[in-house]
């Protein structure tokens, strides 16, 4: 009903398979429009691996840019997946990326001195990537 009275329209609900929620309740959501999703099987932390992703997602990205319509939205999202996936570091991982390994440290003081680190802005400066340079 909220949501009717804002001129949104929900299209999925994602929950887990609990007991608790009825045939009924899905039947109710498909006469409605809504699709009810249903979470993988044997998956108990799925929701926390996913409720962390948003955070990161918000306090990284849509807390610090306006997004002007959908499309825009689809590609700082887009931007975002692939910076998460394959360059931000994550502690769970000893600071490597899910889609990268960590480099081996450099530990000779000479090629630490000499080394040329540049940075490559994302989505208008929010994000940024840095590496060696070549």
């Amino acid at each position: 009903m909220d949501l009717d009275d804002a001129s949104c329209r929900a299209r999925f609900l994602l929950r887990d398979r609990d007991g608790k929620f009825p045939a009924l309740i899905d039947e109710i959501l498909t006469e409605a429009g809504i699709k009810t999703v249903l979470t993988g099987i044997r998956i108990p932390r799925m929701n926390s691996i996913m409720e962390r992703w948003v955070q990161s997602c918000r306090h990284e990205l849509l807390d610090r840019c306006l997004v002007w319509n959908e499309r825009h939205l689809r590609h700082a999202l887009r931007e975002y997946e692939r910076f998460y996936n394959q360059h931000r570091a994550h502690q769970a991982l000893s600071q490597a990326a899910p889609l990268r390994t960590v480099s081996d440290p450099i530990t000779d003081s000479e090629r630490i001195s000499g080394l040329n680190i540049r940075r490559r802005d994302q989505l208008a400066s929010i994000l940024h990537e840095y590496s060696h340079a070549a």
